[in-house]
């Protein structure tokens, strides 16, 4: 694509959410280069500095380097964009498939481009956002790839498209030999639900959601339909909509609201277009048509396998980092010294290839544990066939739709997250156990409902 977008291209992008490195943009004007595409423009914190373009030919550090040096093209990246295209090409295209995967191209932009498209979103992006994020003014190209809220080529002769976006966190209990005895609850409650009581304590959620990845990756329908139908009753920042790439359900930047009556029947009014079903039953047959696809396309069989490469969790993992960045480990000289030797004392002994490996391993689970899930479906006309995508039967409206899954955000994760990966799970775990401990002191009704609901589940679950 020989173009270089400039101040005057800026108008033809709008804001379509963010994450926590890149905002992303879809594409609203004509030209045909760009129909049915969005935009990922990487973001820095606020009051910091873009990483300084040295004599270094590689935007990686010495460890990353060494942690990647099977990967010559991601190791010999010059600049951000350019690494997180070819990890996601190279590493997690070939782990979770390349028909899922969409590595996307880099296109060449001005300054003032940025500058105009900043002014232009602020109004839109989350106020908690904004506060410690800004668009980075530095960078000399962005990543364009499709729309997978549309189907190819953004256009809607084939009649209309809804779409679902899921990020399905991690969907299995860690059975690491280094987890610590004090943290056993780990092998029974998970991450997600652990830190909805984090969240939950320090008001970034208003109540715990009902959502329990188990269930998504569970590969019953059953609970695979549970899941999907608590996504929708508090989607979070876990759950949003769109047809024919504008959103209808969630927030742009991550709801924290409980889908209530009004936004309820909103979505109702909106599907029906989509699916023939009386009213008020339109939502049932949606998430029983979304439930029926991941169910049927078994992709998440896949993404489950990568995120099990985490398999000495931070606990054990974070010794292997200190190894690999050839450091004192700061997490073995807070332990008492008069203990006898821990459990994660031998990781310290073993070779730096299997450290490398073990931290190398982690970090792609962590990519696997926190990108999103686009599905996109389009009611099939009668009589279509020669179709290239899958399709999908609902029956409580006797329709079939097709349908294509699409891995999104596969973020390349810097090696010193590492630390804080650790420091994160140290304190879900300990506000989660705290939790626990005062349950049957505590006078605050709503916490003690709170960690009921986990722990009724919990003992379902086991």
């Amino acid at each position: 694509m020989e173009v270089k977008l400039e101040q005057k291209d800026a108008a033809d992008w709008s804001y379509r959410g963010e994450g926590a490195a890149n905002i992303v943009l879809a594409y609203t004007g004509s030209s045909p280069s760009f129909i049915g595409k969005v935009m990922r423009i990487t973001k820095k914190a606020r009051n910091g500095s873009s990483p300084k373009r040295d004599s270094n030919p590689s935007v990686l550090t010495e460890q990353e380097r060494l942690l990647w040096r099977d990967v010559e093209e991601l190791v010999a990246s010059p600049t951000k964009e350019i690494a997180e295209q070819i990890y996601t090409q190279l590493v997690m295209s070939p782990l979770l498939g390349s028909k899922h995967v969409d590595a996307g191209m880099r296109v060449p932009v001005k300054r003032d481009f940025l500058e105009c498209v900043e002014k232009n979103v602020i109004k839109q992006r989350p106020a908690w956002r904004v506060d410690v994020s800004v668009v980075d003014l530095e960078r000399d190209s962005v990543i364009i790839m499709s729309d997978h809220s549309l189907f190819p080529g953004g256009v809607l002769k084939d009649g209309p498209c809804i779409s679902v976006e899921i990020k399905p966190k991690c969907g299995f209990l860690p059975s690491s030999k280094f987890i610590a005895e004090r943290n056993f609850v780990k092998r029974s409650a998970t991450r997600f639900q652990m830190h909805q009581v984090l969240k939950l304590r320090e008001q970034e959620i208003s109540e715990l959601s009902e959502y329990d990845p188990l269930d998504l990756f569970s590969g019953s329908k059953e609970r695979i339909h549970k899941a999907i139908k608590d996504l929708y009753t508090t989607p979070q920042n876990n759950f949003r909509v769109f047809l024919n790439g504008s959103l209808i359900l969630g927030g742009l930047g991550g709801g924290i609201k409980r889908t209530d009556a009004v936004a309820g029947k909103a979505f109702e009014d909106v599907l029906e277009g989509i699916i023939p079903a009386e009213n008020g039953l339109r939502t049932t047959s949606f998430i029983q048509l979304v439930a029926e696809a991941v169910y049927c396309s078994r992709v998440l069989d896949g993404l489950l396998e990568v995120q099990k490469l985490d398999n000495f969790d931070i606990e054990g993992a974070i010794h292997a980092y200190y190894n690999v960045v050839c450091q004192p480990c700061a997490v073995c000289q807070q332990l008492d010294e008069a203990r006898p030797p821990h459990r994660c004392s031998s990781l310290h002994s073993i070779h730096i290839v299997e450290s490398l490996k073990i931290v190398r391993d982690y970090l792609i689970a962590a990519t696997a544990k926190d990108c999103s899930l686009m599905i996109s479906f389009r009611p099939m006309k009668d009589g279509a066939i020669g179709s290239p995508y899958n399709h999908v039967y609902l029956q409580s409206t006797n329709q079939s739709f097709n349908y294509k899954v699409n891995f999104i955000d596969l973020d390349l994760k810097p090696l010193k997250k590492m630390v804080d990966y650790y420091e994160l799970d140290k304190k879900i775990l300990n506000c989660f156990i705290q939790m626990l401990e005062m349950e049957h002191n505590d006078g605050n009704a709503k916490t003690i409902d709170a960690i009921d609901t986990i722990n009724i589940k919990t003992i379902k679950d086991c």
